[in-house]
């Protein structure tokens, strides 16, 4: 298996990164700045910009599956990235796409109807980050692509518990926080497993 990572100098882009080298998969990732990346065997580094749909492109030439860890940068970058990569993974036949998203766009278990970015719910002063997020699923959904999008809670950098907890479309209920390292073990296990295609799902760490 070939993958292509984006976002993988982010915090849980770097532990998913990190996860698939241990497990000897080959990776191709896509960065602004190559001197944040360290050199490995079985990595590819290429600079450039997931805004720009010619490095999309040659990110994904020899990838088997797409996984992103890009963060909203309080910008387009979400929305402009997916666009490029779902266009260009139809044409190089590349189906399986897994992406961090946020619990903000899980359903609202208070109000019916309304994702929790959206509802009481939600304690976020901002939503730009949230909307963002909410576009990359309506993209996705309509994309006809074996895709899976996981959303952590707040997300303090942590390490793996592997006792996490997960429900499809709603955040778990108890839910305080997700470890990057949880978040980033669960999307690993899912692009492994194929458990969850089609699906947003909620994640939680233990106290």
């Amino acid at each position: 298996m070939k993958i292509a990572l984006f976002g993988a100098t982010g915090r849980v882009g770097k532990d998913i990164l990190l996860l698939l080298l241990k497990n000897n998969i080959e990776v191709t990732v896509l960065v602004r700045d190559p001197e944040k990346v360290q050199l490995h065997e079985g990595l590819t580094v290429l600079q450039g910009d997931a805004r720009n749909r010619a490095d999309i492109e040659r990110a994904l030439e020899n990838a088997d599956v797409v996984i992103s860890a890009l963060g909203t940068d309080q910008t387009t970058v979400l929305t402009e990235s997916i666009t490029h990569i779902i266009a260009t993974m139809k044409n190089r036949n590349i189906r399986r796409i897994v992406t961090i998203g946020t619990a903000g766009i899980l359903d609202s278990r208070t109000e019916p109807g309304l994702l929790r970015y959206e509802s009481s719910e939600s304690k976020q002063r901002s939503k730009v980050a949230a909307k963002e997020h909410h576009r990359v699923f309506q993209i996705l959904s309509t994309s006809m692509l074996d895709w899976t999008i996981v959303c952590p809670t707040y997300l303090p950098s942590g390490d793996v518990t592997n006792d996490y907890i997960i429900e499809r479309d709603r955040l778990p209920v108890g839910a305080v926080r997700t470890t990057t390292g949880d978040t980033a073990l669960f999307a690993y296990n899912e692009l492994m497993e194929n458990k969850h295609i089609g699906y947003r799902v909620g994640i939680m760490s233990p106290e």
